[in-house]
């Protein structure tokens, strides 16, 4: 078997069921996915860096699907309330992400997708999140204007650097802007969901231009049906995360990683003499 194409199907079923959780909460769910295999030394690591990607898209269309079904009554009411204000908030939003994206995604990957710079990532999140969370809670969702909107949107193309996470981005952004934390949750979802949904087809599109190697599509497949069963089996971390919740825990927890990474990294050259 070709070197750099063999995923183990453990190592897929595990990264899915990690994906979920890890992608409802501010913890950097690509930042997970890229260094707790390389702390577990997993075969994932061999695995060739488009096929890698590929993964990664598998595994955001299986919590995509499953968010689209736990949030169904926030996405219903979204859709069938629509009015001017919606949409241009929506947009901008939006397009922030989806213009870096679209334009950097490859040099970002490139440059910024080591364990060391995901490390960073997770500290530079942390930061921002603790800082954001000291914010008077002045403002509800019905507060919501174009300028909350832009700013959602930003923090949507910063977190494309991996390790500094949407949803802890987005939640610090909602933050400083001085909404309640139990609001802050409900703009970071309807900010990220279109997003998310948007990035896994564009990424789907790709994928099935370049197709699979027979001996990957298995594993991907159970990757794919773990994210999603976790995602769904994860619902009630919404719950738990929007009940006037500091962020402090889970910048705590970023940081504790970021940590354990840097002093892998720190090691490895001592080891290898």
């Amino acid at each position: 078997m070709p070197a750099g194409t063999r995923l183990p199907l453990g190592e897929a079923l595990a990264l899915g069921a990690l994906h979920g959780p890890a992608e409802l909460l501010p913890i950097s769910s690509s930042g997970h996915i890229a260094l707790i295999p390389w702390l577990l030394r997993w075969r994932y690591c061999e695995l060739d860096p488009e096929l890698r990607k590929s993964f990664e898209v598998a595994l955001h269309a299986g919590t995509a699907a499953a968010l689209l079904i736990t949030l169904r009554d926030e996405v219903g009411e979204a859709v069938g309330d629509l009015t001017l204000r919606r949409i241009v908030n929506n947009c901008l939003s939006f397009a922030p992400p989806a213009i870096v994206g679209y334009t950097l995604e490859r040099p970002i990957e490139q440059r910024l997708g080591t364990p060391g710079s995901i490390a960073i990532g997770l500290i530079l999140g942390s930061v921002a999140m603790a800082s954001a969370d000291r914010s008077p809670q002045r403002r509800t969702v019905e507060d919501a204007g174009p300028a909350d909107a832009l700013w959602l949107g930003i923090a949507q193309a910063c977190a494309l650097i991996p390790g500094v996470s949407r949803n802890g981005a987005t939640l610090a952004a909602a933050r400083f802007r001085e909404f309640g934390r139990e609001d802050a949750n409900r703009l970071s979802r309807h900010a990220a969901l279109p997003v998310i949904a948007g990035a896994t087809l564009l990424k789907g599109v790709r994928l099935s231009r370049r197709g699979l190697p027979g001996r990957v599509i298995a594993p991907f497949a159970a990757g794919a049906l773990a994210s999603f069963a976790s995602t769904l089996g994860s619902t009630w971390l919404i719950r738990q995360v929007e009940r006037d919740r500091s962020l402090a825990p889970y910048a705590v927890y970023r940081i504790g990683l970021a940590g354990v990474t840097l002093r892998r990294l720190r090691s490895e050259p001592r080891a290898s003499k």
